[in-house]
């Protein structure tokens, strides 16, 4: 291979491309040569910024709504072809500032936001995956790349919240995130296996906290926890996107790649 970590012709979905991560997804993936479609639920009146480059095209869509996600395909298919790449970015979580019954005890968790994230992160990507996956396997070609969290690995350490409740507002890491994640891990599993022989490779990324500005107590009790000390840059997980969307990584499937600071080391 001249250049096994090239992308170039190859058109690739990053759902949830309007987030933090998203942006850099695609930004890596347009200076590896792609051109990047951005599927995210949100508008122009949302006031998100945009990626300028016309190596990047966007179309609004609903990861939870079937019908949205196949008349998103249909619109790339006519434009670029079959993708060849599908990133399933998109997800939910409970942050700190979120209301307080979203962020109490478990014994309380609102069945509303469990069925909420798990329809985003689970259900959301089993749906492109469905509508993308089976469009790629036709072709006999294509990576997926499902974006896992550590949380899905271990547990959250509810110590980090702490100095939440000496400030007299109780916080816990919700549950439903964590089992959102989890069950990615086999769902990618599966269909590695199930879609092998049509030449889909389909891999869990599994990433760790990224810096975002937020609260100091928050940043000192992470990075204690971190054998490298720190949260990650936005943009280091750049690399590992690229490989899996890559000719690199054309012996991989059904993996979870994890880069995570070390977070998991210990």
């Amino acid at each position: 291979m001249k250049d096994p970590f090239s992308l170039r012709d190859r058109v690739i979905i990053v759902t949830g491309g309007l987030g933090q991560l998203g942006r850099q997804f695609s930004s890596a993936f347009v200076q590896a040569g792609a051109h990047v479609v951005i599927w995210d639920v949100l508008s122009e009146e949302d006031g998100r910024t945009r990626l300028e480059d016309d190596k990047v095209s966007y179309i609004q869509a609903d990861v939870t709504d079937k019908s949205s996600l196949e008349h998103g395909l249909e619109k790339i298919v006519r434009e670029f072809g079959v993708p060849f790449g599908l990133v399933n970015n998109a997800a939910l979580d409970s942050p700190p500032h979120a209301p307080a019954e979203e962020n109490g005890p478990f014994e309380t968790y609102p069945e509303s936001s469990f069925d909420r994230v798990l329809d985003v992160n689970v259900k959301g990507v089993f749906l492109a995956s469905q509508v993308v996956g089976s469009a790629m396997a036709k072709e006999r070609r294509g990576s997926i790349v499902n974006i896992g969290s550590i949380y899905g690995l271990v547990a959250p350490d509810q110590s980090l919240y702490a100095y939440r409740e000496q400030a007299g507002q109780r916080f816990t890491k919700p549950v439903a995130y964590s089992v959102s994640k989890s069950a990615l891990l086999n769902l990618t599993r599966y269909l590695a296996t199930y879609w092998a022989l049509q030449g889909v490779r389909v891999n869990t990324l599994t990433l760790a906290g990224v810096f975002n500005d937020q609260d100091e107590s928050f940043l000192k009790g992470y990075c204690a926890k971190m054998p490298m000390g720190r949260m990650a840059h936005p943009d280091e997980y750049n690399g590992a996107a690229v490989f899996l969307m890559s000719d690199a990584s054309s012996y991989m499937t059904g993996s979870n790649l994890v880069i995570d600071g070390g977070w998991t080391a210990w």
